[in-house]
């Protein structure tokens, strides 16, 4: 693994678990909520050498616990978007899963308003849409009802946080991903230029086909949605073709206006 960037600060919030430079894209990944850049090692070994994963680290957490955390959803986009400039010349998709997929599309509008080069796709996996909210207060509940809702999405090994020393480094960033995903809105009528490819999983406590469908309404290239069995973290049954996926639309995008290689 290495971390990349021509800047102190790309280096700090990317992670590159294979390494490809004559790779034909990047796929920029980001973690949900509580989750890191190692949430996407299996990804970037199914993808690589082809396209190479940049799975990014968001501060509060493994080699970054002693940075302050971020507790807001437009905040975060903007310095992920920082952070990805020394990328901007060339492509590159986005791929988020749960608050990571919300982050995403920040991103993007960020990314096609002229902080970098536009992405040629956004891989949106177990998220509803960004305009269909739900009064969760998840940032809100104490320190053993917190980890009980983690482990309850099946977001980490039952008893894995009892350890109170273990709790006390990884909870403050669990908290802030929570706070900023629960207290994002997003602006009326959003929309990217990018297309959309959602991936949900047919038994998600927290998405339901059709809150995922809504993200048609978000991208005015397009959306389609994939459903997979499984709960929230459907995922880890299904990397492989996640991956096949992946290629798949990657390979199928057209590149947009002002978009070259």
């Amino acid at each position: 693994m290495s971390t990349t960037g021509s800047t102190d600060d790309g280096a700090r919030w990317i992670r590159r678990f294979h390494p490809a430079p004559t790779s034909r894209l990047k796929l920029v990944c980001l973690p949900h909520a509580g989750g890191s850049a190692n949430f996407y090692l299996r990804l970037s070994a199914l993808l690589a050498p082809d396209i190479e994963v940049l799975a990014i680290q968001y501060p509060g957490r493994q080699d970054r616990w002693h940075e302050p955390v971020v507790e807001d959803i437009g905040t975060l986009a903007d310095r992920v978007a920082a952070a990805l400039r020394p990328w901007s010349g060339g492509p590159l998709a986005l791929f988020g899963h749960s608050m990571g997929a919300v982050l995403g599309f920040e991103v993007a509008r960020r990314l096609e308003a002229g902080a970098g080069r536009p992405p040629l796709a956004l891989f949106a996996s177990g998220r509803r849409a960004p305009s269909r909210t739900r009064d969760d207060r998840v940032h809100l509940l104490d320190d053993d009802a917190l980890v009980a809702e983690i482990e309850a999405l099946q977001g980490t090994t039952p008893g894995a946080l009892a350890d109170p020393e273990l709790r006390a480094l990884v909870l403050p960033g669990v908290r802030a991903d929570y706070r900023a995903v629960e207290t994002y809105r997003c602006p009326p009528g959003a929309t990217v230029a990018t297309p959309v490819t959602v991936l949900v999983g047919d038994a998600d406590p927290r998405v339901g086909v059709a809150e995922a469908e809504a993200w048609s309404e978000h991208t005015s290239a397009g959306a389609r949605v994939q459903v997979f069995p499984g709960g929230h973290f459907y995922l880890a049954e299904a990397w492989e073709e996640i991956a096949d996926r992946i290629r798949r639309d990657l390979a199928a995008a057209p590149a947009a206006p002002g978009r070259t290689g």
